[in-house]
């Protein structure tokens, strides 16, 4: 497993370099030939190869695909997986096949025996293309005025469920369609969604209705990337402002905030087994929070905009010197006390001069001198 070597997250950054965090050390290396990068080898999408965890795929602007040995620390094979327009949206693996589906919507099943390529067309503005791993043979897609869809590759002809838009506003406007992310539950057929209208929706294609069953809000912007918790009852969602939150799907309602960040969020995963999810983004941290307290518990500085992670299923607690140790030492502070940025500003007031304002002169009396005089007297009218 990609534990072994003590990496617990995959980072993909836009200067193409594939990074492996050990939470415990708070430590990142980098995998990549640092003299031969280029913005066209910027990692857009990354997902298991295998069930394992022992190898990596990486899909490139450049429209390569890339296969990573985690527990060597080596590329192993370059796959050219161009065609259609725009960056990969999605990237999945499924019996020895590589899934891509690109920002035209042009999504492709790259099988290496026999050597063979399936095309199928699921609409273009494509945002985002996720795997069922519950069907490893399904995938769902979505995007700008592309509402969700689902698609059997054993029988791509027509989507197995295609979502109906929500009915029109209160001003009997239509209401524009624009799906950022979706994930399957774990252990059902209910597809959960995010919009950049700040949206939640939950679908059930098992039931005819195919408008979602739950619509909730999340504050005021587009909301980026969603990850559902492994009991399925809730999701976490992070947003272009760097607002993330946990949503309760029984209830629809948002049940905690998590703070602390300082840009957007591109990309979060929950961990498999422990209540703790990982987010990434354009502030260049790694943070790892609690799903339950809404504490941070730790994060990692990367240097580079980051724009998606791999959560190991590993349980980096068990190493000695976990985060969880540190945080309980106070080397963490509570998300609810951090704001974005907050380390950085506080290194930048400490090295201000103070200014005592009781020592410069003013210009200008103070209220309270006009009290001390006394009150002069009243010229006589000779009036009674």
């Amino acid at each position: 497993m990609a534990a072994v070597d003590g990496t617990h997250v995959w980072i993909g950054a836009e200067t193409g370099i594939l990074k492996g965090v050990n939470l415990a050390k708070k430590s990142g290396v980098n995998y990549a030939d640092l003299t031969e990068l280029s913005k066209d080898q910027e990692i857009t999408v990354i997902n298991w190869a295998e069930k394992g965890e022992d190898k990596i795929l990486t899909g490139l602007r450049n429209g390569l695909v890339r296969t990573f040995d985690a527990n060597a620390g080596v590329y192993l094979k370059d796959k050219d997986c161009s065609g259609g327009e725009g960056i990969f949206r999605g990237l999945a693996a499924n019996d020895n096949a590589i899934i891509t589906c690109v920002e035209s919507g042009l999504l492709k099943v790259w099988k290496d025996e026999p050597e063979e390529c399936t095309e199928i067309e699921v609409g273009a503005n494509i945002s985002k293309m996720r795997q069922n791993f519950n069907e490893p043979h399904q995938v769902a897609t979505g995007g700008k005025e592309n509402d969700l869809k689902v698609w059997d590759l054993n029988d791509p002809t027509e989507p197995i469920f295609k979502a109906k838009n929500v009915r029109n506003d209160f001003l009997d406007l239509r209401v524009p369609v624009w799906v950022t992310d979706m994930q399957f539950l774990p252990e059902s057929d209910k597809i959960v969604t995010c919009t950049g209208h700040h949206k939640v929706r939950l679908y059930d294609p098992s039931t005819p209705r195919r408008r979602p069953v739950l619509d909730v809000e999340f504050d005021e912007y587009p909301i980026m990337s969603l990850s559902a918790l492994s009991d399925g009852n809730s999701v976490i969602v992070g947003n272009s402002h760097g607002y993330m939150g946990r949503i309760d799907l029984r209830k629809g309602l948002v049940r905690r905030v998590y703070r602390g960040f300082a840009g957007s969020i591109r990309s979060l995963q929950c961990h498999p087994t422990l209540p703790v999810v990982a987010s990434c983004g354009l502030d260049r941290f790694l943070r790892i929070h609690d799903t339950v307290t809404g504490k941070l518990q730790t994060k990692v500085y990367l240097k580079s905009r980051l724009n998606c992670l791999l959560f190991s299923s590993a349980d980096f607690r068990e190493q000695g010197n976990s985060t969880e140790e540190h945080f309980e030492k106070g080397k963490h502070k509570s998300s609810d006390d951090q704001k974005p940025g907050d380390e950085e500003a506080e290194e930048l007031w400490r090295s201000m001069e103070v200014i005592d304002e009781s020592a410069a002169p003013s210009k200008h009396k103070s209220p309270s001198s006009k009290t001390d005089k006394k009150p002069s007297k009243r010229r006589k009218t000779g009036k009674k």
